[in-house]
């Protein structure tokens, strides 16, 4: 049986920890910045250490979490979730997060009529018609 690394890159770490699915969406998340090891911006190829934190904004969502164990391959989720322990102020603001689109108004509902009909369309041609768009000419604020 190994031992795990004393070190291990970002990118592996992530994949493993089951962040992202793949490494090269956690390459991806890096390069954009959305990755931060010790408040520090870092590249894929930067190795970590058991106790660093990690920030990260994962579907939206920012987390921050501590190293706490290195794994040299991808297993099932119980067990990747003890590679890290998530800080208590981003677990609040996870469920906070969670609560405010949980309470959130539907998009949908803001779609009382839809698409206009053609009848709109002609109606609303003919109001630009009757000089509707004239009374917002800057020439008239200069008399």
């Amino acid at each position: 049986m190994t031992q795990p690394p004393d070190a291990m890159r970002i990118d592996k770490w992530l994949w493993c920890a089951r962040f992202y699915k793949t490494r090269s969406l956690a390459v991806q998340e890096i390069d954009k910045g959305r990755v931060k090891v010790n408040g520090a911006t870092v590249k894929p190829a930067r190795e970590i250490h058991a106790g660093d934190s990690i920030a990260l904004l994962q579907a939206g969502t920012a987390r921050t979490v501590v190293v706490r164990a290195l794994s040299s391959m991808r297993g099932p989720a119980p067990v990747a979730q003890l590679l890290y322990e998530e800080t208590a102020e981003s677990l609040l603001a996870r469920t906070q997060a969670a609560e405010a689109r949980r309470l959130a108004p539907e998009p949908a509902d803001a779609l009382r009529q839809g698409r206009p009909t053609k009848r709109d369309r002609r109606t609303l041609d003919d109001a630009r018609k009757q000089g509707w768009g004239d009374r917002w000419s800057a020439s008239l604020l200069d008399e």
